[in-house]
């Protein structure tokens, strides 16, 4: 039989999803929380084969061809086609689990309640979001006269309401909304997992025999949440040109125990900073200074467009953030030292090459049209590619999970280690290593004019240090 290939989501929908695909009767050995396997084969189906990803990239992976069917949010297969309509996705089953919807949404306390007072705005609408071409698409059908998408890797609500004037979030519920001291403007699209299939392969594959079985079995439903969230922050003033508090970013995710550990190692107390529920605008013991957690990274961006003076992030994030803006006005103040890693070049185990060197003359014997180099670093993998000569090359954008590419996605993948133990397992080879990173603290160095600021940026560093020393 035609080999198929199917593109799983982690993450939240993992349970679920492994749920419906061992009802159907397709189940894959190895799809489970925790799994370091991310290829894997049907174990009904020998001709079925998956492969696990990060869900928002599910749908650029099925829809290009390189998997015939795959699982993802519905959120995420609109965002896609709000920018590419004829992308050739074609929605085979809606399922009844991972429900929630994208809203457009603003500050409870200090923003307007209908998209009229909006629309009405002669200033600059600054709209924030992960799904930047749903967002767009929200200005456009308000017809804005001014606005600015800024593009961010989540925790899009914690920029409101001084950064930004709009979020466009997913949530499960408005009262999820409410719980974050947000208010709804509009919905702009709902409903839960998804199957999805590639238009060419829907057209010319025989998917009866599988179909059948997943478009029968019963959807598990989500299970009753009661409503919740982080704390509703305390009110804030707009920032102005007079403010002179310094604002902070600190990391979000599996960095928040590191970082909150290194503050505590430096003596600085912060509250609701390091918690699963925490609140994204914790209070930190340092007087003028002011907190919010966001993606680390978005940071160096953020910092570069002054929405935070300074942020605690990887160096990789500003080495990422200066290859594509070699001019910015971020630089690294304090290494950090936690949080060691390694930026690597990495190719399957069976591809006989053991230097950067040798990729083009491989390139050459395989007589293949471009190399393909994954990586959430996107401007450090072009550079690598460039810098060594691998023309004709092309990038592809990871949102995590980059060693699962390789060998069907991916020719070489741009990777940050510890041990390297990770990449070993999934017989990948580390032929070159760009870079090593770990945490720093990062400033925009304009603010260094302002006296005020700068005194309580080197307080700041001054305070972070005796964490390097405890």
């Amino acid at each position: 039989m035609e080999r198929l290939k199917f593109a799983l989501p982690k993450g939240r929908l993992l349970k679920p999803t492994r749920s419906v695909l061992e009802s159907a009767g397709l189940g894959f050995d190895g799809y489970a929380e925790g799994s370091r396997h991310y290829c894997l084969v049907s174990s009904c189906f020998p001709h079925v084969t998956g492969k696990i990803f990060q869900e928002k990239d599910v749908p650029i992976q099925v829809a290009i061809g390189n998997y015939d069917l795959g699982v993802c949010g519905r959120q995420w297969v609109e965002e896609f086609l709000v920018r590419y309509p004829l992308g050739g996705l074609v929605r085979v089953r809606d399922f009844e689990y991972g429900r929630g919807s994208i809203f457009a949404a603003a500050d409870a306390r200090s923003s307007p309640g209908e998209t009229s007072a909006i629309r009405h705005d002669n200033g600059v609408v600054r709209i924030v979001s992960e799904y930047p071409n749903l967002a767009e698409s929200f200005a456009l059908a308000l017809r804005l006269r001014r606005f600015k998408v800024f593009p961010v890797w989540g925790a899009a609500e914690a920029y409101l309401p001084e950064n930004s004037d709009v979020a466009v979030i997913w949530r499960e519920s408005e009262d999820e909304l409410a719980a974050q001291g947000l208010r709804p403007l509009r919905t702009l699209a709902g409903g839960g997992a998804c199957l999805i299939a590639n238009a060419s392969s829907w057209a010319r594959k025989d998917m009866g025999k599988l179909l059948e079985g997943l478009c029968r079995v019963p959807s598990p439903r989500d299970e009753a949440k009661t409503p919740g969230g982080t704390v509703s922050p305390e009110p804030v003033a707009l920032r102005s040109e007079n403010d002179k508090d310094l604002w902070m970013a600190l990391p979000d995710g599996h960095q928040q125990s590191h970082v909150a550990s290194f503050l505590a190692r430096a003596g600085i107390a912060t509250e609701e900073y390091g918690i699963k529920l925490g609140n994204n605008r914790p209070h930190i013991g340092v007087p003028g200074v002011k907190v919010k957690v966001v993606r680390p990274q978005d940071m160096p961006q953020q910092v570069a467009n002054r929405n935070f003076d300074v942020a605690i992030t990887g160096r990789d994030w500003l080495t990422d953030h200066l290859y594509r803006f070699p001019s910015s006005p971020v630089q690294e103040a304090l290494d950090l030292g936690f949080g060691k890693v390694r930026i690597v070049a990495a190719i399957s185990g069976e591809t006989p090459v053991q230097t950067v060197a040798e990729v083009r003359e491989w390139m050459r014997g395989e007589q293949r049209p471009y190399l393909r180099v994954a990586s959430e670093y996107v401007n450090i993998a072009d550079n690598f590619a460039r810098e060594h000569h691998l023309s004709p090359y092309k990038i592809v954008p990871t949102w995590g999970a980059t060693e699962a590419f390789i060998p069907e996605d991916a020719d070489i993948v741009i990777e940050n280690t510890e041990t390297g133990r990770t990449l070993a397992e999934h017989n990948l080879r580390i032929i070159d290593t760009l870079a090593t990173s770990s945490g720093c603290l990062i400033v925009n160095r304009n603010i260094m004019s302002s006296p005020d600021l700068k005194d309580k940026v080197l307080f700041l560093v001054q305070s972070l240090a005796k964490g390097l020393s405890a």
